[in-house]
């Protein structure tokens, strides 16, 4: 192995442990308490090594939103094949998706409700941004119905779905009733 190989496979095992120190102290503290100082420490790296791989707090979490969307996206295509029917498929994919946002809430934030300077929508989307909104077509575009892009139904269904796990994450709906409610947003969106 030469010298700059070597370099390069220690400079990506630095930025995997910025980015699983940043994940697990957002999980237990939440993004507040992720500061580049903080990060420092808990690596035990020097703040100018920190700043070599992320220009700040913005970029660290655009690089967590980036593996969430990855792990996100083979999530949503893990539950759907295994299901059988298009509504079962609908409703595995649900299920995974609010699964994936209770189970991640800050890796979910650092998609979806933080500033990380990715562009989502847009022709320099981040392909795993991209790949995750694909692997919500791939199985609701087989339901969007006759005259209606599956793209723009999959913006309707995601938009329900992200609504769904934001205000639950929220306490603002009553967790009893999550299963009622996903059943309801397929048999009413999804297969109407």
């Amino acid at each position: 192995m030469s010298v700059r190989e070597r370099k390069e496979r220690e400079r990506a095992g630095r930025e995997r442990l910025i980015l699983a120190t940043a994940r697990e102290l957002a999980e237990q503290q939440g993004w507040d308490a992720v500061t580049t100082r903080r990060l420092a420490e808990r690596i035990e790296y020097s703040q100018p090594v920190l700043y070599s791989h992320f220009r700040g707090k913005r970029e660290i979490i655009g690089a967590v939103a980036l593996e969430g969307a990855a792990e996100m996206a083979a999530a949503l295509r893990a539950a759907a094949p295994a299901a059988d029917g298009p509504r079962a498929r609908v409703t595995a994919l649900a299920r995974a998706y609010l699964d994936f946002a209770d189970h991640n809430p800050a890796v979910y934030d650092a998609m979806f409700l933080l500033d990380g300077g990715l562009a989502f929508a847009k022709e320099d989307t981040p392909e795993p941004l991209k790949d995750a909104f694909a692997a919500l077509v791939e199985t609701l575009g087989e339901v969007a119905g006759d005259g209606v892009h599956p793209g723009l139904f999959t913006e309707v269904f995601w938009a329900a779905l992200h609504g769904l796990a934001t205000l639950a994450r929220a306490g603002r709906l009553p967790p009893e009733d999550t299963e009622w409610r996903t059943e309801l947003l397929v048999d009413r969106l999804a297969m109407a």
